[in-house]
């Protein structure tokens, strides 16, 4: 089949546009689809400091380089910041793929790991009864945010994909938990919490994938031992159905939470935080769920 913008090739058929693709002109949009993600809501302004949170997956790596390439010319400054859980089997193949990218553009890189900044690595609280997807998203984001701040960043960019950010909102709309619904579209800045920004949220997963591929540093990789035991698993398989039988329905999914972020407007209440007593974190009650979660370890 023939790319719809010439007599190339194609390499991609986008379903929900009914549009072919050679490389060339698959990159060219991918890339003029973050740059307007990146600019429209000023994700991105001269002088800022941006941490990107690189795990070495393709989503990851991707951010980091596409940031890198569009904000070469501009007064913005990138470093990375790599969280190793400590994952057995998994975790070490991509810290390689991390580390590959960071030399090969030249970039600062810090990296953390549970074991030092916990006391705990993820394979261990597992083996004694924890979930760990539970575990890993508190301490994961609890160690990129001190992190950042200590670093002078004033954002964070993350790798989320339309696919992670639809399965959020369907994951919440699940829960009945309108709070955190709301907060993937936060009203205001908190005091300690560096925002975080996502230049690839309205790009689908296989297509941040194949744009690894053609740029060639996409590192096929195995999925975390852990994903199966969430809720995100199964929202990710209807999702991925839901968009087989009726192409658009992911986007349509991101549209249309927008669309109630809009409506609902000022009615939207934000909780403001307080700073925990042990770590001084920001936090919504006296202690943040990190301390929290760390006293019930350590009191096992």
């Amino acid at each position: 089949m023939k790319c719809s913008k010439c007599d190339y090739a194609a390499i991609l058929f986008q379903r929900y546009s009914t549009n072919h693709f050679c490389a060339e002109h698959f990159i060219e949009q991918f890339e003029q689809k973050v740059t307007e993600e990146l600019f429209k809501g000023q994700m991105a302004k001269d002088e800022d400091r941006i941490a990107v949170a690189l795990s070495g997956g393709k989503d990851s790596v991707v951010v980091l380089y596409i940031l890198y390439k569009i904000l070469a010319d501009t007064e913005i400054d990138l470093f990375a910041i790599t969280v190793d859980e400590g994952i057995r089997g998994y975790r070490d193949d991509t810290m390689k793929s991390a580390r590959k990218i960071v030399d090969d553009l030249g970039i600062e890189h810090e990296i953390l790991s549970f074991r030092h900044e916990y006391g705990f690595d993820l394979d261990t609280l597992v083996q004694d009864g924890a979930m760990p997807c539970t575990v890993c998203g508190v301490f994961r984001k609890n160690a990129l945010n001190r992190a950042a701040k200590r670093l002078g960043a004033n954002k964070v960019a993350t790798g989320h994909n339309l696919d992670d950010e639809v399965q959020s909102i369907m994951m919440n709309y699940l829960k009945g938990d309108i709070e955190r619904l709301m907060r993937l579209r936060p009203m205001k800045t908190q005091p300690g919490l560096v925002p975080r920004i996502k230049p690839l949220r309205e790009i689908p997963e296989k297509e941040v994938a194949l744009y690894g591929i053609v740029k060639g540093f996409y590192e096929e990789a195995k999925d975390c031992p852990y994903a199966s035991l969430s809720l995100r698993s199964d929202v990710r398989d209807m999702m991925n159905r839901f968009e087989n039988l009726f192409p658009g329905t992911k986007h349509s999914t991101l549209k249309g939470y927008e669309k109630v972020i809009e409506l609902t407007g000022d009615k939207r209440q934000q909780t403001n935080l307080s700073f925990c007593k042990t770590c001084g974190e920001p936090c919504a009650q006296d202690l943040c769920k990190a301390c929290v979660l760390l006293d019930k370890l350590n009191s096992r």
